[in-house]
């Protein structure tokens, strides 16, 4: 208790208790138990495909914005083969008979994710007749979109995929589960077994979706293929990704692009767990593309076009790609540049090293708790040599690659 002073005593600990006004918190709201309890057969609904249950937790439904939500929401998710479903309150407010809620969805889809994709919600409540329902169920503030509320769920299994997708016919998310189910077994290839080795690909309607989905700006992935969302970190327990497609970018890839795209997105989900805030992104995006080329038979010249421009113009970079350099509202050519030049970067510990140390490499950085001394260490321990050598080398090699 806040102001309580040492020895005070039980009387007067229990006249706090009993007295109104004392400075102690506020007494919960009964209601909110109520509500959890409501979010909890609207779960349970959800995971029986029971629509009766589910239209005994809902309210009528206001003008959406354009998402889906109640019932047609609930007929969307058909298509998606869960696991787990559930809602926890993290926020209430009440006034009256109207109430609003921030909760977390947690969710997995079956055979695939091993912990739950996590989504913050907000929630409009109304009560009639002493019950409670859901009003509205909409993404939070600054929070992404999910793949149901664009539109009805189309699922198609891979060997070591599933492709979700709104707004595209069967035989469309087939050709993206087939790249996937041959990026899945380059990545392990590449990196080893000690992943999921199986991918969920999420296709939108298009670019706007897309950006839905990542909760952020179109304008930012214009032009991008494909990202992974996912959380970092090497807690052992690797949470759920999703490899989210740009339709308009990708459709222009053709195969062996599109090939690529995949493989190393699917390079991301397998390195989650050793990717830290300690990795630096010239090694995490150029080992994902060093996998995705690594059995292309394209030479540098042709991967890295703007970076052999610029060393052929007498251009070599000063130092290796910094982390703002991959930013993707940068200018097409510069980002083309820093995703080159970490490639090259992980090519050249291929070549002089060997793949074993590479991986053992990107390990040892991700290991380390935070970023000051991870590729210093990392480069000592691992490759035995230093951060000035190791780069005059990179140096070099751009030249003798792409000169």
């Amino acid at each position: 208790m806040a102001g309580r002073r040492r020895g005070a005593g039980a009387v007067p600990l229990l006249v706090c208790a009993l007295v109104a006004g004392c400075g102690g918190s506020e007494a919960p709201d009964p209601a909110r138990a109520d509500v959890q309890r409501v979010l909890d057969r609207r779960a349970e609904a959800v995971l029986a495909r029971d629509e009766s249950a589910y239209r005994g937790t809902e309210a009528p439904v206001a003008d959406s914005g354009g998402l889906a939500t109640g019932l047609a929401e609930f007929a969307n998710l058909r298509g998606l083969p869960l696991a787990s479903w559930s809602y926890r309150l993290t926020g209430f407010h009440r006034s009256g008979d109207r109430a609003t809620a921030e909760a977390e969805l947690r969710y997995r889809v079956r055979g695939y994710d091993r912990a739950p994709v996590t989504a913050a919600r907000a929630l409009t409540l109304t009560r009639d007749d002493g019950s409670w329902y859901v009003a509205s169920d909409e993404p939070a503030r600054e929070a992404a979109e999910q793949l149901w509320e664009q539109g009805a769920v189309r699922a198609v299994r891979g060997r070591h995929s599933l492709v979700l997708g709104v707004g595209r016919t069967e035989a469309e998310l087939r050709t993206y589960a087939e790249a996937a189910d041959r990026a899945v077994p380059a990545v392990s290839g590449a990196w080893g077994d000690d992943w999921a080795e199986r991918v969920v690909v999420l296709v939108p309607e298009s670019l706007e979706e897309m950006a839905g989905l990542l909760g952020a700006p179109a304008s930012g992935y214009r032009g991008i293929a494909a990202v992974t969302t996912g959380e970092t970190g090497g807690s052992g327990r690797t949470p759920a990704d999703r490899i989210v497609v740009n339709p308009d970018a990708y459709a222009v890839l053709g195969d062996f692009g599109g090939q690529v795209v995949l493989t190393h997105e699917a390079t991301h989900v397998a390195t989650r767990a050793h990717t830290t805030a300690a990795t630096p992104l010239w090694l995490s995006e150029g080992y994902a593309d060093w996998v995705g080329y690594r059995s292309a038979g394209r030479t540098p010249a042709q991967i890295a076009p703007e970076l052999q421009r610029e060393v052929r113009e007498g251009r070599v970079p000063d130092a290796l790609p910094d982390d703002e350099d991959f930013g993707f509202g940068r200018d097409a050519n510069g980002l083309a540049m820093a995703y080159e030049g970490g490639w090259l970067a992980c090519r050249m510990i291929a070549d002089r090293w060997g793949e074993e140390r590479l991986n053992a490499f990107y390990r040892a950085v991700g290991g380390h708790e935070r970023r000051a001394g991870a590729v210093e260490d990392a480069l000592r321990d691992v490759l035995g040599t230093t951060p000035a050598r190791f780069t005059g080398q990179w140096r070099e090699y751009l030249r003798d690659q792409l000169g």
